[in-house]
């Protein structure tokens, strides 16, 4: 999909927001919700997305709603790093099919990095969500 077009209200955020979807949740205020990649890259591997928006990408998210949600992200980063202790933390978005993006709702990437552990490929093998829910439960213990 290309940088522009309609938003889906079906797509599996949407859903997730809805609650039509399952997923493993860490954190949720007014303005975002965090939760487990149930298809990460590293351990750890945390999404943030906006509740109430209907943009695609951040170039179509509203100016006064860009402010609450780099807040999220950086709150819920800052409690993944306090969990899991990484050397480092990539925190990525994505706008646009050429770019990597494959979900059509706002979003943002928390991916903890450890040195010499390589990156998982997005998308390949589905984590086991018991250990997601414990990851899951160590970051929200570490929200502040």
């Amino acid at each position: 999909m290309s940088l522009d077009g309609t938003y889906d209200a079906g797509n599996i955020f949407a859903r997730i927001l809805r609650g039509e979807m399952p997923s493993v949740r860490v954190f949720e205020d007014d303005h975002v919700l965090a939760f487990m990649d149930v298809f990460p890259q590293a351990r750890g591997h945390t999404l943030v997305i906006p509740k109430h928006s209907t943009a695609r990408n951040f170039l179509e998210e509203a100016p006064e709603n860009v402010g609450p949600l780099l807040l999220g992200v950086q709150r819920v980063a800052r409690a993944v790093r306090a969990a899991l202790t990484p050397d480092g933390i990539a925190i990525s978005q994505f706008n646009g099919a050429v770019s990597g993006q494959t979900v059509y709702h706002l979003h943002f990437h928390i991916i903890p990095r450890w040195e010499g552990v390589p990156l998982g490929r997005h998308g390949e093998g589905m984590a086991d969500v018991e250990e997601l829910k414990g990851l899951a439960e160590q970051i929200a213990a570490k929200i502040a």
